[in-house]
């Protein structure tokens, strides 16, 4: 097996998918350290900027959360 096909298994095994909300989550906090700065500057456009990523990573982390889940579903040993 290829290393390329190894790391593209890993994407879609649970600790993948573990480490991608992890990493999801990390994200998260630099986009809260930009909302509470434009509101401090009172700068509507990076407001909306952080406004709209924030949206983003909740979505993202919405997915994973599903796919987490299908994984789980998928389980042998559970059903």
């Amino acid at each position: 097996m290829s290393k390329l096909t190894k790391a593209k298994d890993f994407k879609k095994s649970k600790s993948g998918t573990y480490l991608s909300i992890a990493g999801t989550a990390f994200g998260a906090i630099g986009v809260a350290k930009r909302l509470k700065k434009a509101r401090a500057e009172k700068d509507t456009l990076v407001l909306i900027d952080a406004t709209v990523s924030a949206v983003a990573i909740v979505t993202g982390l919405a997915i994973l959360y599903r796919e987490l889940k299908r994984l789980g579903d998928d389980d042998v040993l559970l059903g």
